[in-house]
């Protein structure tokens, strides 16, 4: 079995949790995706570039992040193995990404060309369901409660939180990355990272 066998192998795994995907579907998908390794650092998109692909993490690390007009840096999310990372709006508008996509560490991405993707959900029901289901459950469901958390939590919880989703974030992952992500300073995490311990 090849890396990439196995790595298709471990994006079936993840894309059954959802719904079943037929062999003839699976094939089509695969023949769309190249795996490739990437470098800590190394920038998968831009901002203001246009997406082409979907990126499913095999292995490692992802920040998507903005940078404001004065130079300002915000992280809008980190995502780390079995999740996908893409500029959505992007992808789907065909428009210039306001985000940067950046590897935390040296990571495996499998790259899904997301046109031929897209005919894929149009003419294969697995696909699509898939899709929906994956939408509904990371892109809403989780989008929409990280967002009251925001409104409604204390730092302190949010932490906590990130930290029974990725239990090796602290290890991994700088200060000043999941403190952007948590939307509070790194002083301010540190002090929540004594006062748990």
């Amino acid at each position: 079995m090849t890396d990439q066998d196995k790595y298709m192998q471990q994006l079936r795994t993840v894309m059954e949790r959802y719904t079943s995907i037929s062999d003839d579907s699976w094939s089509l998908l695969h023949s769309i995706t190249r795996c490739r390794n990437t470098e800590k650092g190394e920038v998968i998109l831009r901002q203001g570039q246009i997406a082409r692909y979907l990126h499913f993490i095999c292995q490692g690390a992802m920040r998507i992040y903005f940078t404001d007009p004065d130079g300002n840096v915000y992280n809008k999310n980190l995502f780390m193995e079995g999740n996908f990372a893409a500029s959505k709006a992007s992808l789907l508008q065909n428009s210039p990404s306001y985000f940067t996509i950046e590897a935390l560490e040296d990571s495996v991405l499998l790259d899904i060309e997301y046109e031929g993707y897209r005919k894929l959900i149009r003419e294969k029901e697995d696909i699509r369901n898939f899709y929906i289901a994956y939408i509904e459950k990371n892109w809403i469901i989780e989008k929409e409660q990280r967002e009251i958390s925001f409104v409604m939590e204390n730092a302190t919880d949010r932490y906590v939180k990130l930290l029974e989703k990725h239990p090796d974030i602290d290890r991994r992952i700088p200060k000043l990355h999941i403190a952007s992500h948590l939307g509070i300073t790194p002083t301010q995490l540190s002090r929540i990272r004594k006062k748990l311990k």
